[in-house]
């Protein structure tokens, strides 16, 4: 075992995790929890974060309709600062009001050239994303989504088009500050292990 030390006013709460060697997942090892970025050092982050009450809050969007439109329009190769761009472009225009915009409408937006920085920037895969953007209006505006837990609410958002596992998931742990679910690429465990590990977490 090793033991890493949170330090809280005057109390000191010892936290364990296995010894470095051991697997967190088959190939996977935990690592020292002092060695960035290993397992160990971010599950010791994350147990000292909830002892000292410091929660992160994650959430992009002001409504569920926000939060899965910032997350369909970042990820897959787009920069941060270009996704979180044409969410607040297309959320000017209008995108997550009472009624969904159509996918033409999304798409002229998204074609409209966006300011990042000083350069004008062209959002990538347009039309694309104008499709999946749509669609996902289009089911929040015509259905409740599920929010008893993070698994609930990634597996319903399964059935838009354009959303998989990752970015499912993506909304579930910000929206609902969800534990329940991993936001994990497929080349963290490989094509096998991540249509495995994902339905199960």
């Amino acid at each position: 075992m090793q033991c890493g030390a949170i330090f809280l006013d005057r109390a000191v709460f010892n936290v364990e995790f296995p010894v470095p060697e051991a697997e967190v997942l088959p190939g996977v090892p935990w690592g020292a929890i002092d060695a960035f970025p290993s397992p160990a050092y971010w599950a010791y982050q994350v147990y000292a974060r909830r002892i000292q009450g410091d929660r992160i809050n994650y959430k992009l969007g002001a409504t569920l309709k926000e939060e899965v439109g910032a997350c369909l329009l970042g990820g897959h190769g787009i920069p941060a600062s270009v996704g979180l761009a044409a969410f607040r472009h297309v959320k000017q225009r209008g995108a997550f009001g009472d009624v969904p915009p159509t996918e033409e409408e999304l798409l002229g937006w998204l074609y409209e050239p966006l300011s990042i920085d000083g350069r004008s920037i062209r959002y990538r895969f347009a039309k694309q994303k104008a499709r999946y953007l749509a669609a996902a209006l289009q089911k929040l505006a015509t259905e409740e989504a599920p929010l008893s837990s993070g698994k609930s609410l990634r597996n319903w958002l399964l059935s838009i088009p354009g959303i998989g596992y990752k970015t499912a998931s993506w909304v579930a742990r910000n929206w609902l500050d969800a534990d329940d679910v991993a936001i994990l690429d497929i080349h963290i465990c490989g094509p096998g292990c991540w249509v495995n590990f994902s339905r199960n977490a």
